[in-house]
């Protein structure tokens, strides 16, 4: 019964307030046709980051995982036009679709998709003085969390918003015990989030068509 009414709850928001959208639309059905995993963010999620962005005045955007290309549009979409997001994608398949789903959406211009893994081209970015970044949001691999997190921390400056999602998983998160390495990823990411004194966090949870699941969303108060 939650799921049903969270459901509804979440189609009368995107119903309401998040405009019909070919584009996006269009990034769905091709990266379903492409076979790939429909975790994508919802798309009152997608206009949350977009948002986020906007109310950030974000200049630059690093994107830790980038499947189809969905969530990179919402973002890209909160930039100025001269605003430049970054994007890393670990599977060849993935980044394509992307890439073809960004030009469709005319913001071939200020994305670039990059594949390899992150841990490989994290590191990069900082040897080409890449950063800092305003925001970064990281939707990745939950092992990669702990790493990622960290080198979204390296690749700040005072002010950056930092966001992980699917960080909740259905309440997991809670069970110490768990021998599952996507909760141990998560927790092993809150407990260095809990003792990095560079940024202010919290955690919030959410309801919806994609279940029970929440976001991270840190902000980094010390420069490097």
């Amino acid at each position: 019964m939650a799921q049903k009414q969270w459901t509804a709850v979440d189609r009368y928001i995107t119903d309401l307030l998040v405009e019909n959208d070919p584009v996006l639309e269009d990034a769905l059905r091709d990266s379903a046709a492409a076979g790939l995993p429909p975790i994508h963010v919802s798309p009152s999620q997608g206009k949350l980051l977009q948002l986020l962005a906007l109310t950030k005045g974000a200049r630059s955007i690093l994107e830790i995982g980038t499947l189809g290309g969905y969530s990179t549009i919402w973002l890209a979409r909160g930039l100025p036009s001269d605003g430049r997001l970054v994007s890393l994608e670990a599977d060849p398949k993935h980044a394509d679709v992307a890439r073809s789903n960004i030009s469709r959406a005319g913001l071939s211009g200020m994305v670039e998709v990059i594949t390899g893994r992150a841990l490989d081209t994290l590191p990069r970015l900082a040897a080409e003085s890449r950063g800092p970044f305003d925001l970064i949001f990281i939707d990745a691999d939950k092992p990669g969390y702990p790493d990622y997190f960290t080198w979204a921390v390296k690749l700040s400056r005072r002010g950056t918003v930092i966001i992980a999602d699917n960080v909740v998983r259905k309440g997991a998160v809670i069970d110490a015990a768990s021998t599952d390495p996507l909760i141990r990823g998560i927790r092993r990411m809150n407990d260095l989030v809990a003792k990095e004194p560079r940024v202010s966090a919290t955690t919030v949870q959410t309801v919806g068509v994609k279940g029970y699941d929440g976001f991270m969303i840190a902000v980094v108060t010390a420069g490097q």
